[in-house]
């Protein structure tokens, strides 16, 4: 598919205009499975002129790396803001990077257009596109040790990037190549990051817009570290509507972009602006914080918060005061053991008077904010499960648990839903925890009522919700992001519990007044 797009006249029509409007054509040209398969999610002009709004860079040349540069709507804006705020800017090199063979027509000629656009100005632009994979081609810049095939690493001023976004299977030949910054299966976006990081030259500077998802979780966190070691970070935009960043295209993402530079003294401070989506750019939030607030790059997870607003601020002020921790408690959390489609043989729609030989099985829709409803039949969802030989191990004795679903839906207010678990619900030895549900626990001993009751209540709290979205921008909660939230005192803890308790009101609505009382001074809405 060829673009039928004449090029408008040079003093009409902005490149990055021009660039949009053929990404806009093809977008309507070509399939979603098409754009899904190639991770393709076109950058929208405002967003594109908000990127290039954060480059600094001055000098009279540039070397300029778009490593997924689809209609090349972000060279394009970049290098108009550079060519407007640079008089002594006289050269551009530009190298650009796309494989998809309908693609690249477009891509020429909106390099040709730039040319053009640019050579009006008194600015000469040097253009390559290389028409394969943006990793594979670059292999070696991920090696740590120089072999007697290395190839010279090329290396940029800027890199700027609206990257694909798919997922990569463990066999795939980039994620061996890649695999410094690999852990489980990897979006593709990360190793465009990690890449384009390693091609900065000193000082040289990275504009990326992607998911957030790396900002924490386990799956990411050796590229955080690799990232991190390389990248001082100056901005960050949060998008926080999934739906209307990328809306022409149909896409369910929390985005962020982010620019930084390699520099060897860091700056202290960074500025988080944020937006529900384009509608609302021009009306953004802005805050600036201490790094050290944002990115703790002593520690052993490099978790990113976001925090957008003075209440966020304050929420994760509250909780970096708070020494407590699940381990220091003595408290576990793990993945319920039953993988449903592993364990079919075992699990009972029905129990069939044989309440002895079976166990209560608990699927992500059996918990509640606050309560546990069971049973609650729906299809392929068995309420029970065997106990036999060979389905102990995926059985947990029957004690008190505090219960919390992995995955929150797109009706879900909360993003952490927790449920009490108590070992008199039910006459049984054991119970079943579907994979798609958390269990917390004391490993050799027993968690206390009050104990399971303010656990409950603070990670169903307001206050929970809104410190977990500072750093989570998935639908997912992970074991290993739980166990790195700190906690009050256990004493609190208790408190809070035995308050509920004693009220004998366990709505949601009533043991988040109570988590209010107690730490509402610590900050402001």
């Amino acid at each position: 598919m060829r673009s039928k797009v004449a090029i408008s006249n040079t003093k009409q029509e902005l490149p990055s205009h021009f660039a949009d409007r053929q990404g806009m054509i093809y977008s309507s040209s070509v399939s979603q499975q098409h754009k899904k398969k190639n991770g393709q999610f076109f950058t929208p002009i405002e967003i594109a002129e908000l990127m290039a709004s954060f480059c600094d860079f001055e000098g009279k040349s540039v070397r300029i790396l778009d490593p997924g540069c689809g209609t090349v709507i972000l060279s394009c804006a970049l290098i108009e803001k550079l060519v407007k705020s640079n008089k002594a800017l006289n050269l551009i090199e530009l190298v650009v990077y796309e494989t998809d063979k309908e693609l690249i027509p477009i891509a020429e000629l909106s390099l040709g257009y730039l040319k053009e656009w640019c050579t009006d100005r008194g600015v000469e632009v040097k253009t390559i596109i290389h028409k394969e994979d943006f990793i594979l081609h670059n292999a070696d810049s991920f090696k740590e040790q120089i072999d007697l095939f290395y190839k010279p690493v090329e290396q940029f001023d800027i890199v700027v990037s609206n990257p694909p976004y798919f997922k990569l299977p463990i066999e795939d030949l980039r994620v061996k190549v890649g695999k410094v910054v690999v852990n489980g299966h990897p979006n593709i976006y990360a190793l465009f990051m990690a890449l384009s990081a390693k091609l900065l030259k000193e000082d040289g500077e990275l504009i990326f817009i992607t998911p957030r998802s790396y900002a924490a979780g386990g799956y990411f966190k050796a590229f955080r570290t690799y990232f991190f070691n390389l990248i001082d970070l100056d901005n960050v935009h949060l998008f926080v509507s999934r739906k209307d960043t990328f809306s022409r295209d149909k896409v369910l993402q929390e985005t962020v972009i982010i620019k930084g530079a390699k520099r060897t003294n860091p700056k202290p401070q960074v500025r988080i602006s944020s937006s529900s989506g384009l509608k609302d750019l021009n009306e953004t939030l802005v805050k600036v914080f201490p790094k050290k607030d944002i990115i703790d790059l002593s520690s052993n997870e490099k978790i990113l918060y976001l925090p957008t607003t003075d209440y966020e601020e304050a929420v994760l002020e509250v909780f970096k005061n708070w020494s407590g921790s699940l381990a220091k408690y003595n408290i576990k959390v793990s993945t319920g053991p039953v993988v449903a489609f592993r364990a079919r043989e075992y699990l009972r729609a029905n129990h069939d008077k044989q309440l002895d030989s079976l166990a209560p099985l608990f699927w992500l829709h059996n918990v509640k904010q606050m309560e546990l409803t069971w049973p609650v039949p729906k299809p392929q969802k068995q309420q029970y499960i065997n106990i036999e030989t060979k389905s102990i191990h995926l059985l947990l004795p029957n004690k008190d648990y505090v219960l919390l679903r992995r995955f929150s839906s797109k009706d879900d207010k909360n993003r952490l839903i927790a449920a009490p678990y108590f070992s008199n619900f039910i006459q049984s030895d054991f119970i079943g925890v579907e994979n798609k549900v958390n269990y917390f626990y004391r490993p050799n001993g027993y968690l206390k009522r009050n104990e399971v009751i303010g656990l409950c209540a603070l990670l169903n709290s307001s206050l929970f919700d809104t410190y977990f979205r500072i750093f989570n921008g998935n639908v997912n909660v992970s074991a290993t992001e739980l166990r790195g939230i700190s906690l009050p005192p256990l004493e609190i803890i208790k408190e809070i519990g035995d308050t509920i308790i004693l009220s004998n009101e366990f709505s949601v609505e009533h043991t988040n007044q109570i988590i209010s009382e107690y730490f509402e001074p610590a900050y402001s809405t």
